[in-house]
């Protein structure tokens, strides 16, 4: 059965970068759509950017678009957020989630997912 886990989260600086990744296990990751989600203390979830399973559809939020790049390595079984640009806004415990989706669509709704990761906290502060 897949799993996901999320690395790469830390502590910067306004303005810095992170990047995140969402390594499988037990399956190849190359059938399944990746959504990257966060949670900022006292908000809701929300969806931040996500990639369909052959690499070719991205999507993502208003706020993020032109600094965060979703990335996939099929060798490596691993998707990749490149976070550019941070503020202080963009502090959240970020989740990646995965699910079989048809070919060439993503979603950013948390509902069209089963498989998630336990997330890594992303804290932008000067």
């Amino acid at each position: 059965q897949l799993q996901v886990v999320e690395s790469g989260g830390g502590l910067v600086q306004p303005g810095g970068s992170l990047r995140l990744s969402c390594a499988a296990s037990g399956r190849t990751l190359g059938i399944y759509a990746i959504g990257w989600f966060r949670q900022a203390p006292g908000k809701e979830r929300e969806g931040v950017s996500c990639v369909d399973a052959r690499g070719d559809t991205t999507n993502y939020i208003d706020s993020v678009k032109g600094r965060f790049i979703i990335s996939r390595d099929s060798a490596k079984n691993t998707v990749y957020l490149q976070m550019n640009g941070l503020k202080p806004e963009d502090t959240a415990v970020y989740v990646c989630a995965a699910d079989w989706l048809p070919f060439s669509t993503c979603s950013l709704t948390e509902g069209h997912y089963e498989i998630w990761g336990r997330g890594t906290q992303v804290t932008v502060s000067s």
